[in-house]
This record gives structure tokens, C-alpha cells and sequence, in this order.
């Protein structure tokens, strides 16, 4: 085999078949998300039992779990720029860590207060993780690929999601509503120290960051490549270390992009964490015991699994924007479906699947769509930033979700408030574009426009 003594890891990577070192990489990202969505999913099982404990309503709820989303969102603003300075696996660690750590100390809290704090603290965790996660196994999978391997991994976010309705209900009522955070926290932080040996840093990073070629052969080298002790690494796009990286998201190149993620992703969360944070309450209200409404609440997230799949393997052939746009549309028919028409349980359950097909498979295209659109040197803050902004949608969703859904009679209310969220995310995917056609030429200019297909 003849070994060049120049090497273009981004090239070098697309080149080459996945490995089964590049599974594993994406199976701990996967196993990171598993809990992520776990986490996030799990308080929207033990609301009705904290309005009980502490006699809250659904307005004084509100804000408690809002903590835990305002503290996501800062943990992505931070911790994206962070991570283009001193490396995805830093700050990832780091985020699983505080989030499994304080996931624990919340179930010891003994006023909304303290959870609320609690609750905060874990968000900062939760937040950091999942953008950094998606960056980094975004730089270990070929172009043509990112797509279905990206969806497959941020699958893990609808399994623990999914998860979350099985075993709570079959914790609370056994053990009490602690036990699932307990369960939530102490998990990942038996798994931190096989990640801390195994999980790699970002060899683009490294190239980025101008680490030892002898490092970066290393990684490499696990994935199957063969380098001498002269070769040398490079990137073929710059990176700009003079400007702030969140000012570059802005740049006549990105600034379009940037800001309709932003809004497609606020949309998105907006729908789904209002149907985890709310719907077991406003399905035990419509006269579903809990473990039945645990279980509908968990399709919708189970679904996500087999649609974020679906749309990555579509992304890697079609229009990437154009996939996620249908799916957002079809989940908003559906959301409509659902409200219009009286379902028995059976029905309801099978339309809310539906919904979690489309809903949550769209908004996982979303971490193959964003990565994409950034080059190396910002990509962990644009991909972190677009979590962190379009938090917000979760945010609102959360804190005002009780307000919104007493202000229409029936438990279908909740479905009539979503769909128009769902069909404003279609609206403003379908309307990205890539203005990195005005910086670059020629094979640049395919190789950029075939990536945001």
C-alpha cells in the first residue's frame, strides 16, 4: 500500500468504507443520547406525582421543569464554542458527569425549590451534551453516510425517551417518584469510566487545533489507515482563530442558514417536549390511568426511532431540507388527526406513534442537516447554538404548557395547540439554503451543495 506523506482527514474519511472502530464510535454516542433523552423525558412522568406530594398546580409546575430547560439551553451556548477551543471529548465527558450526578442529588429534593435547582444544574449537563455528541460522530462518518449514521445515532434520544414511559411505570408506583431519577443519574455514571478509556477525540479537531501528526495518525490508524512517521495532516477548509466563533455564524456565508435552523429547531422542540412534559397529565385527565398514559406518552418516542432512521437513510439520497419538511408536515396532519377526532386508547395510541414517527424523525434529521452546514472550525458552536436558541421552544413549551392547554376544553386541545408549531418547522426548512456558494468555486462549490442536499 502506498502511504502519501500529505493527508486531507476530511477527504481521507470519505473515502473509506465505516469500520467497526466507527460503529463503536457511534454507539457511545448513542448511549450518551439514550440517557440524555431519558432524563428529559422522565419529569413528564413525575409531574402528576409532584402536584400531588406538594399540592402545585399545573401554572406552579410550570416553571420547575423550565429550570431544567433554561439550564439546557446555557449549557449548549456555552459549551459550543468551548468545544471548537479545546475539543469534543473534553466536553462531553464533562457534560455526562454533571448531568448523571445531579440527575441523582435531585431525587433528594424536598421543596420545588430545590428541585428546581437541582433540575437547573442537570440542564447544564444535559445541554452540553447532546450538540457535542452529534459534532463529534459527525467527524468520525463519511459524507454520504452522515445522514442514516447520524439519525441512528440520535436514535438513542427516542429509545431513552421511549424507555422512560416503561420504567416509570413500573418504578413509581413500586418505589416512588425518586427512584427513576436515581435510576437516570447513577447509570451513565457507572458507564464514565469506559468512555473516559475508549471514546476519541475528533481527528479534525486535532488537525483543526494542530495536534501532533503522531496522535493524529493514531486515531486514524484505528479506523484502518497506514501513515508514516513524515506524514502530515491537514484540512482543506481554514480555520479562522482571529474572530469570535459565534460572530462567524453570522458571516454573509452562514448568516441565513443559521438563523432558519435556528427557527426549524425551536419549532420542533416546542411540539416535542409539550407532548412529553404534558400529555401523561392531560391523558390521565381524559381518564387514562398512569400506566396507560406512560405508555402512549412513550410510542410517540419509540417512534422516533424507526423515523429518524428512515429520514437519515432519504437524507443520504434526496434533498436533505426536503425530507425533513415532509416529515415535519406529515407529523402536522397527524397532530391535527388526533385533535379533530375522539380515538379510543388503541387508536390514540397508534396516531400518537405516527406523530413521534414524523415529529421526532424530523427533528433528528436535523443533526445530520446542521453539521453539514458548518465547517470544522465552527461547527461544535453551530450545531451547540442551534440546540441552545431552539431550546427555547422547549422552554416555552414546558413552562407555559399547563397555561396553554387550560385554555381549551378536552384532552385533544393539546394536539390542535402542536400541529400549527409542526407545519411552521416545514415552512422554514424548506426555505434553508447554503449561502457558502458565495465563498467557494468550482469542486468546492459541488462538493458543499451535494453535502446540503
Amino acid at each position: 500500500m502506498s502511504i502519501s506523506n500529505n493527508v486531507d482527514v476530511k477527504a481521507w474519511i470519505d473515502s473509506r468504507p465505516i469500520t467497526g472502530y466507527q460503529w463503536l464510535v457511534v454507539a457511545a454516542g448513542l448511549l450518551i443520547i439514550m440517557f440524555d433523552g431519558y432524563d428529559t423525558a422522565i419529569m413528564g412522568f413525575i409531574v402528576p406525582e409532584l402536584l400531588a406530594k406538594w399540592g402545585l398546580s399545573r401554572a406552579e409546575i410550570g416553571p420547575v421543569l423550565g429550570c431544567a430547560m433554561f439550564g439546557v439551553a446555557l449549557g449548549a451556548l456555552i459549551t459550543g464554542p468551548l468545544a471548537d477551543r479545546y475539543g469534543r471529548k473534553r466536553l462531553l465527558l464533562l457534560s455526562v458527569a454533571v448531568f448523571a450526578l445531579f440527575s441523582m442529588l435531585s431525587a433528594f429534593s424536598s421543596s420545588p425549590q430545590e428541585l428546581a435547582l437541582m433540575r437547573f444544574i442537570t440542564g447544564l449537563g444535559l445541554g452540553a451534551a447532546m450538540p457535542n455528541c452529534v459534532t463529534l460522530i459527525a467527524e468520525y462518518i463519511p459524507a454520504r453516510r452522515q445522514g442514516v449514521m447520524i439519525t441512528l445515532m440520535y436514535s438513542g434520544f427516542s429509545i431513552g425517551s421511549g424507555i422512560a414511559g416503561f420504567i416509570a411505570a413500573w418504578m413509581i408506583p413500586a418505589w416512588g417518584w425518586e427512584s427513576v431519577l436515581i435510576f437516570g443519574g447513577i447509570v451513565p455514571l457507572a458507564l464514565l469510566p469506559l468512555l473516559l478509556w475508549f471514546l476519541p477525540e475528533s481527528p479534525m479537531f486535532m488537525v483543526a487545533r494542530h495536534f501532533p501528526s503522531e496522535k493524529i495518525a493514531a486515531t486514524l490508524q484505528r479506523m484502518g489507515g497506514t501513515f508514516s512517521a513524515q506524514t502530515q495532516f491537514f484540512l482543506m477548509n481554514p480555520v479562522v482563530e482571529k474572530s469570535s466563533r459565534v460572530k462567524q455564524l453570522f458571516t454573509p456565508s452562514y448568516a441565513w442558514g443559521t438563523v432558519v435552523l435556528w427557527l426549524t429547531y425551536f419549532m420542533g422542540l416546542f411540539v416535542i417536549y409539550m407532548l412529553n412534559g404534558w400529555l401523561p397529565t392531560v391523558l390521565r385527565d381524559g381518564g387514562i390511568n398512569l400506566q396507560h398514559a406512560a405508555i402512549i406518552t412513550g410510542v410517540f418516542q419509540l417512534g422516533g426511532i424507526g423515523g429518524g432512521i428512515i429520514v437519515g437513510s432519504l437524507m443520504d439520497r434526496m434533498s436533505r431540507k426536503k425530507v425533513i419538511g415532509a416529515f415535519y408536515l406529515l407529523g402536522s396532519l397527524s397532530l391535527l388527526t388526533l385533535g379533530i377526532f375522539n380515538f379510543s386508547p388503541l387508536m390514540l395510541g397508534l396516531f400518537v406513534f405516527i406523530s413521534g414517527v414524523c415529529i421526532n424523525g424530523a427533528q433528528t434529521g436535523m443533526q445530520a442537516f446542521a453539521p453539514a452546514f458548518y465547517p470544522t472550525g465552527i461547527r461544535a458552536t453551530g450545531v451547540s447554538w442551534m440546540h441552545g436558541i431552539g431550546r427555547t421552544g422547549a422552554i416555552l413549551s414546558t413552562t407555559t404548557g399547563g397555561l396553554l392547554i387550560g385554555l381549551f376544553a378536552g384532552p385533544g386541545a393539546i394536539f390542535y395547540i402542536l400541529a400549527l408549531p409542526a407545519l411552521l418547522a416545514m415552512l422554514a426548512v424548506i426555505n434553508h439554503r447554503d449561502g457558502r456558494a458565495q465563498t467557494v468555486s468550482g469542486s468546492d462549490f459541488v462538493a458543499a451543495t451535494r453535502e446540503m442536499k
